[in-house]
């Protein structure tokens, strides 16, 4: 088994009711909930800490709006007694948030992160946490992308915007791996 450095935090990355709304339809890997959900079981029944990033959007347009409907956490992952929620405004969840300093008191240098999407605020978390000297593993499964327009008009599916940002994110600022992969590495 290897040395597990002492806490590694779970981090759940903007999943809100907003995400069920129309400007994100079209989503790849749709059970990424579920996986979301075996993890944070699987980190509650070994008492490591959890995290929830919630974005209050100031843009009144937007389902991630902070008065809006919508922006509260989805139920499915909502947070227990002693789980902290560190709010955001931007899409990076370090940016103007109380994350880099929550993760330093727990003395924490490596994260697994998961949430949505994973080319939009998870990309931008990663790399400003790759930036910040974290390490992120970024649980494959975990995560969804809705398909992209260019600025063109060239359409790419959601899953290729997935397979390509996880490609890119492992090749420099991540470790990429499965959920099962997760939890059979720090299964005790």
């Amino acid at each position: 088994m290897p040395d597990i450095p002492s806490p590694i935090p779970l981090i759940i990355l903007d999943v809100q009711d907003a995400i069920d709304q129309p400007v994100w339809d079209g989503k790849s890997n749709p059970g990424y909930l579920s996986v979301i959900q075996r993890l944070l079981q699987f980190w509650r029944s070994n008492g490591w800490p959890v995290l929830h990033v919630k974005h209050d959007e100031k843009t009144p347009t937007s389902s991630y709006y902070l008065h809006g409907p919508w922006n509260g956490i989805k139920q499915e992952v909502a947070p227990i007694e002693g789980e902290a929620v560190i709010i955001k405004h931007e899409n990076c969840a370090f940016i103007g948030t109380q994350l880099d300093t929550a993760l330093k008191e727990m003395n924490a240098n490596r994260i697994v992160l998961t949430g949505v999407v994973i080319h939009n605020s998870m990309d931008a978390t990663v790399r400003a946490g790759k930036a910040l000297g974290y390490s992120i593993i970024l649980p494959l499964d975990a995560t969804t992308a809705v398909p992209v327009i260019g600025p063109g008009g060239t359409c790419w599916d959601a899953s290729t915007v997935h397979e390509l940002t996880l490609a890119i994110l492992g090749a420099e600022y991540a470790e990429v791996m499965s959920s099962d992969d997760v939890i059979a590495q720090f299964s005790l």
